[in-house]
């Protein structure tokens, strides 16, 4: 098992079933069965896809009477945010640099047109 919780929440992302999950629980709570309706899998299957994203912190299920509503833990988003706004920073500085070094550089003229009766 991973230890560390931005590598189990990226894991658990990395199927598309679960985030499609995850999308359908941004829109508010949902029963095993409401998010199983969409998919051609089994409610075990959907339960275990569920035990994935609880086990990441992306989920919680409570209880309410019988239903049993699956919430989205939209703060799990905000670890997952700050890892990649780390890395986004560190990239639009590297493609600043690459602009700076671009528009020191001379402008070339325009390349000569082809011989006639070759093809372009």
């Amino acid at each position: 098992m991973v230890a560390d919780p931005l590598s189990r929440v990226f894991s658990a992302l990395a199927d598309p079933t679960r985030r499609d999950m995850v999308a359908r629980l941004a829109i508010g709570d949902a029963t095993v069965s409401e998010l199983a309706a969409p998919f051609d899998v089994s409610l075990q299957a959907v339960s275990k896809h569920l035990k994935v994203l609880e086990d990441a912190g992306l989920v919680s299920r409570s209880r309410d009477a019988q239903r049993r509503p699956v919430h989205l833990e939209a703060e799990v988003f905000d670890l997952m945010t700050k890892w990649i706004e780390r890395y986004r920073r560190r990239a639009e500085a590297r493609y600043r640099r690459l602009d700076d070094v671009l528009r020191s550089m001379p402008e070339e003229s325009a390349p000569p047109p082809p011989p006639e009766g070759t093809a372009s």
